[in-house]
């Protein structure tokens, strides 16, 4: 049986952790306020759809023709989750922009070059999803929208909150920091007991 809590744990903290989404989406919602920035936020969500239901495609393939595969994804994945808790802590909570660019267009490509929507997808699905529901093609399409909905509802939530959100993780840094990172620690290790 799908452990809920840990699936949605892992889902929510990393859609919600600095990413090229979130960060672009917070400059646009300070830049441009809310409303001026869904253009971009619907661009996310439209290439974020995109790209769960490939990756899922991809996992579902690759799992049903290499069934030994899940315990080295289960492995790396959870490796990775250690090393962005590991960064996570240790990170001094500025965060950077380095370009601004906002539309649907841009917003739809910059999912196609992402790579922590990628692992978020492959992590999701080998971790949590497929061993419940492989070949059940209606749930990993429901899947696929879930995990795009909770990104996109991450994005909005930086935009909605723009500076005061930036604020906060510079105010609060090792605070926020820490937590996040204790609960990719809690998500790595719910992996092997799932």
């Amino acid at each position: 049986m799908l452990n809920w809590v840990s699936f949605l744990t892992y889902a929510v903290i990393t859609a919600i952790t600095p990413g090229p989404n979130n960060i672009m989406s917070m400059s646009n919602g300070s830049r441009k306020g809310f409303r001026g920035a869904l253009p971009f936020n619907f661009g996310i969500l439209a290439g974020f759809s995109i790209v769960m239901l490939v990756c899922t495609l991809f996992c579902t393939m690759v799992s049903t023709l290499i069934p030994k595969i899940k315990t080295p994804m289960l492995i790396a994945g959870g490796l990775y989750l250690l090393y962005l808790a590991w960064e996570t802590f240790r990170s001094s909570g500025q965060i950077e922009e380095t370009r601004t660019r906002d539309g649907f267009l841009y917003g739809l490509l910059l999912q196609f070059i992402n790579p922590k929507i990628y692992i978020y997808c492959i992590m999701s699905m080998e971790a949590y999803i497929l061993p419940f529901y492989q070949g059940q093609i209606p749930a990993l399409v429901g899947f696929s929208i879930l995990l795009a909905l909770i990104g996109f509802a991450s994005t909005l939530c930086w935009s909605a909150f723009g500076s005061a959100f930036k604020r906060l993780f510079s105010t609060h840094a090792k605070l926020v920091n820490t937590s996040m990172a204790l609960l990719l620690v809690y998500c790595a290790v719910s992996l092997f007991f799932a």
